[in-house]
C-alpha cells in the first residue's frame, strides 16, 4: 500500500512505467477524436459558409451536444458501441466540433468579399478560390477553434477512465476513492501539462506562415494521426482472460496489489467505473470483475463470486458513521440511526440492491417498502428543529440507505434533512464529513480500516480475520483520531469479490481465486 508519507516524486517515479502509458492512451485518446473533429467539422464550417441559411442550425446543435455532461454523453454511448476507446473517441469527438465548425465559418466568412472578387475576375474556379484563398487566409482563425478544441479534449479525456478508455483519469479518480493525494496530482498534473503544452505547440503553429509551407502542410493532420496512433500502444498486450477493476480496487491492499502480491495473480486488466463494469462483464467484454458482495446486479447479470480462499478481503461491515460534534448538537439521532443497527443482512442488502440496480426502482421506494416491512417508518413529522445532512457515496446502496436514514430521521424526530447523495469517492465523503460539509453517512469497517487508518500491515493481517476486532479497532481510532463516531453496524458484510459469469466460472472449473491464478498461469 502507498503510504500518506510518500513524496509526490517518489511515488510518480515508482509508478513511471504506468503514468507513461497512461499519458499515451491520453495523447492518443485527445489527438484521433481531434482528427475526427476536423475531418468531420471543417467540411461543416467550409458547408455554412457556403450556405449561411444553415449556420444557425448547424451551429445550434453542436453547442447542444457540447452542453451535455461528458458522464451522461460517455454513458449514452456505451449501449450503441460498449466499452473502450470507440465510445470515448466518439464523445470526445462532439465536443471538439463546435470550436473547429464556429472558427471555419468565421473565419471564410470574415475575408474581404473584395479579395474573393478579385479571384473570381482571375477565373479561379470556386474550388479553387476555397483552396487557394480562402482557406488559407482562414487557417489562423481555423488553427484558433482547433486550438480550443485541443485543450477541451485533454481535460475532457480524464474521464475515460469510467468507461475503460484509459488515460490520465484512471490515477485522479483512483487517488479520490483511496484518499490518495499523491495519486491525484499524479494523474493531474501531467494532465495540466498537456493542455499547457499542446496549447503552446499550436499557438506556434498558428503563427507559421503556411504559404511557404505548402508541400509539408499536410505534416499536420499527419503529426495528429501518428500521435493518435500511440493509443494502440498499451492495448497491444491480452491473457485469455480479461479483467475489469475499479479505479479504488487497483490500489488496494485488498484489491489488485493484495492479488498480485498474495495470489500471485497476473491477468490483463482494464480500469473501469463500477456503473459499466457488471454490465461490460454481462456483454462478454470482461471475464473478471472486482464487485461488491451484496450487489443486486449478482443476480441480475448471472455472475458468481470466486471464493478469496486466501483471505485478502477483509470484512466489510456497514455502520453510519457519524461527527461527534453532531451528536452533540442533534440530541437523540443516534438513537434514530441505530433504528437501522442489525434490520439488514446480506441477502436482504442484496435483494434490495437488485430491485435498484436491475428493475429500476427508485431508492426511496426499496427504503420506504422495506421500513414499512420492519414496523419502522413513520409519517414525517415536518419539524422545524434544525437540518441534518446525509450525505452518501455514488452507488445504488448507498442511496437507499441514505433514504432510509432519512425517513427515520423525519418520522421520529422534529430535525429537517438534506440528502447530499453521491459524493464520490471515500475520500469525498469523509472529507466532507470531516469538514462539516455532512453529519454522517455509511461507511463500511474495511474501508475506514485499509483507506482512511491506514495502520502497520502487520497489525492490519492480525485483526482482520474477525469482524468484531475489526470494527472494534476502527471504532475507538476514528474516535481519538477525528473525532467521529462508528455506530453500531447494520448488520451486512459488503466486501469486496472477485466475480465472473457463472456459466463460464463452471465451464473453466474456476470457482476459487487460486483456481483462477492457476488457469491463467497454464493458458
Amino acid at each position: 500500500m502507498i503510504e500518506q508519507q510518500q513524496t509526490l516524486w517518489s511515488f510518480m517515479t515508482e509508478q513511471s512505467d504506468k503514468l507513461l502509458t497512461q499519458t499515451l492512451q491520453h495523447l492518443g485518446l485527445t489527438f484521433v477524436s481531434l482528427l475526427l473533429a476536423i475531418v468531420v467539422g471543417l467540411p461543416l464550417g467550409i458547408l455554412i459558409a457556403r450556405r449561411r441559411k444553415l449556420a444557425g442550425s448547424v451551429l445550434g446543435i453542436a453547442g447542444i451536444l457540447q452542453t451535455i455532461p461528458s458522464i451522461a454523453l460517455l454513458g449514452f454511448m456505451i449501449p450503441l458501441l460498449g466499452i473502450g476507446a470507440k465510445p470515448a473517441i466518439v464523445a470526445l469527438l462532439i465536443y471538439a466540433l463546435l470550436p473547429i465548425i464556429r472558427n471555419t465559418y468565421t473565419g471564410i466568412v470574415g475575408i474581404d468579399r473584395h479579395i474573393i472578387e478579385a479571384a473570381n475576375a482571375l477565373g479561379m474556379s470556386r474550388t479553387q478560390v476555397l483552396l487557394q484563398v480562402e482557406l488559407p487566409l482562414a487557417l489562423p482563425v481555423i488553427l484558433a477553434g482547433i486550438r480550443t478544441a485541443t485543450v477541451i479534449n485533454v481535460g475532457v479525456a480524464t474521464l475515460a477512465s469510467f468507461i475503460a478508455a484509459g488515460g490520465l483519469g484512471e490515477f485522479i479518480f483512483g487517488g479520490i476513492s483511496l484518499n490518495n493525494s499523491n495519486m491525484i496530482l499524479a494523474g493531474a498534473i501531467p494532465a495540466a501539462l498537456l493542455a499547457v503544452i499542446l496549447d503552446l505547440l499550436l499557438s506556434g503553429i498558428q503563427k507559421l506562415d503556411f504559404r511557404k509551407l505548402r508541400k509539408i502542410r499536410f505534416l499536420f493532420p499527419l503529426f495528429i494521426l501518428l500521435v493518435g496512433g500511440f493509443y494502440m500502444i498499451p492495448a497491444t498486450s491480452d491473457t485469455s482472460l480479461r479483467a475489469g477493476f475499479t479505479p479504488e480496487f487497483m490500489g488496494r491492499m485488498d484489491g489488485d496489489l493484495g492479488l498480485r502480491s498474495i495470489y500471485g495473480l497476473k491477468i490483463h486488466t482494464t480500469v473501469i467505473s463500477d456503473a459499466v463494469m457488471y454490465k461490460a462483464a454481462y456483454e462478454k467484454e470482461l471475464d473478471v470483475i472486482s464487485g461488491y458482495s451484496t450487489d443486486g446486479r449478482l443476480k441480475a447479470f448471472g455472475l458468481t463470486i470466486l471464493k478469496d480462499d486466501k483471505g485478502i478481503f477483509p470484512p466489510y461491515y456497514a455502520a453510519p458513521i457519524v461527527r461527534q460534534a453532531s451528536l452533540e448538537k442533534f440530541p437523540g439521532l443516534k438513537a434514530v440511526l441505530n433504528l437501522l443497527a442489525g434490520k439488514i443482512n446480506d441477502s436482504v442488502m442484496t435483494d434490495l440492491n437488485y430491485r435498484t440496480d436491475y428493475l429500476k426502482q427508485t431508492p426511496e421506494r426499496v427504503a420506504k417498502d422495506f421500513l414499512i416491512s420492519k414496523g419502522l417508518y413513520k409519517s414525517p413529522r415536518n419539524g422545524h428543529a434544525g437540518t441534518i445532512r446525509i450525505g452518501s457515496k455514488i452507488f445504488g446502496e448507498q442511496y437507499i440507505l441514505a433514504e432510509m436514514y432519512r425517513m427515520l430521521i423525519k418520522g421520529n424526530t422534529d430535525y429537517e434533512v438534506a440528502t447530499k447523495t453521491g459524493l464520490g469517492g471515500t475520500k469525498i465523503c469523509f472529507d466532507a464529513l470531516r469538514n462539516d460539509q455532512i453529519d454522517f453517512y455509511p461507511e463500511y469497517t474495511g474501508t475506514g480500516l485499509l483507506v482512511l487508518l491506514q495502520p502497520d500491515p502487520e497489525l492490519v493481517k492480525s485483526i482482520t480475520r474477525d469482524k468484531d476486532r475489526t470494527y472494534e479497532y476502527v471504532k475507538r481510532a476514528f474516535q481519538k483520531k477525528y473525532q467521529i463516531q462508528w455506530l453500531t453496524p447494520i448488520g451486512f458484510n459488503n466486501s469486496y469479490a472477485l466475480m465472473m459469469r457463472a456459466k463460464q466460472s463452471k465451464v473453466l472449473n474456476v470457482t476459487t481465486i487460486t483456481a483462477l491464478k492457476n488457469y491463467i498461469d497454464h493458458n
